[in-house]
């Protein structure tokens, strides 16, 4: 075997190991919850419908509500931007759901900015530095949450990160099969490019 084949096979051997142990990565913090008190609960956001929240962001708001009841946290911080002619942002409809699932508003911290993932979380940090805290429980679907927690302390927040157990993504293997590949891919390009790969049709949120 010659040069070039050991490398070609010593390259393909070493990215085969990075995929299966981020792929590995992914599933273990999707499993695991990192419940504990904390200076903010941070909902990040998903898809809005007229300033209801979509099953997938309901089910977000949910886990968060039980988190703050539990005093976890004195408060909740949606997150999320809009997209063009939708009269509410992402956060604001998570407000509005909170306040109906008895949340006081002076307990909430709506901060209406962000995109992806990576925007959301900038928006978060920097809330966080201008109002004197630092440290997040991440409420985001399992497969997401390392990721999110990823870009997160990249942000300089001390997070942790508290999946939901419910909503649409969780709900069979095929699923849940589909989005750990997708993450494993979006966790990889973030580390390589410090970007989001997100897109409005790439399935990520």
């Amino acid at each position: 075997m010659n040069w070039f084949w050991r490398l070609l096979l010593g390259t393909l051997l070493i990215g085969a190991v990075i995929l299966g142990g981020t792929m590995f990565r992914v599933w273990q913090t999707a499993r695991v919850d990192g419940d504990r008190p904390v200076d903010a609960v941070v909902v990040l956001g998903a898809a809005q419908y007229d300033g209801e929240p979509s099953p997938i962001l309901a089910a977000r708001l949910k886990h968060a509500i039980a988190l703050y009841k539990e005093g976890l946290a004195p408060r909740i911080v949606t997150v999320g931007g809009n997209r063009v002619g939708d009269e509410y942002t992402e956060a604001e409809a998570g407000t509005r759901y909170l306040v109906r699932g008895g949340v006081p508003a002076s307990a909430i911290t709506t901060v209406a900015e962000g995109s992806d993932t990576l925007g959301s979380l900038k928006a978060v940090a920097a809330t966080a530095r201008a109002a004197g805290w630092g440290s997040a429980l991440i409420v985001s679907d399992p497969w997401h949450s390392l990721r999110a927690r990823t870009m997160a302390r990249d942000e300089g927040l001390e997070a942790w990160t508290s999946p939901t157990r419910s909503g649409p993504i969780v709900q069979t293997r095929e699923t849940q099969a589909r989005y750990i590949v997708r993450e494993t891919g979006a966790l990889l390009y973030y580390r390589l490019t410090h970007a989001s790969a997100e897109t409005e049709s790439s399935g990520l949120g």
